[in-house]
């Protein structure tokens, strides 16, 4: 039995779907505890992390990979 989903868990996501998903999962506070950035800590907002995210890569790649946590927990835990 095959299934047809793509192994790039990343791929057709953008970076605001992939924000907007961790703050409703986590909240601004919890997520710049787990990734301290100061868009994440002070006065956060989707505008202000999406202009430090697309420039920085470091960071990016550390909401991708706390995305990519969530998703493969939901997916182990019979989530949606």
């Amino acid at each position: 039995m095959s299934e047809n989903k793509p192994k790039d868990l990343l791929h057709g996501v953008t970076l605001e779907a992939i924000l907007k998903e961790l703050v409703e999962e986590f909240g601004w506070e919890k997520m710049g505890k787990i990734i301290d950035i100061r868009c994440f800590n002070f006065d956060p907002s989707i505008k202000s992390s999406l202009q430090f995210l697309r420039r920085t890569p470091w960071a990016r790649k550390k909401v991708e990979t706390l995305y990519l946590d969530m998703v493969r927990n939901r997916i182990q835990h019979g989530g949606a």
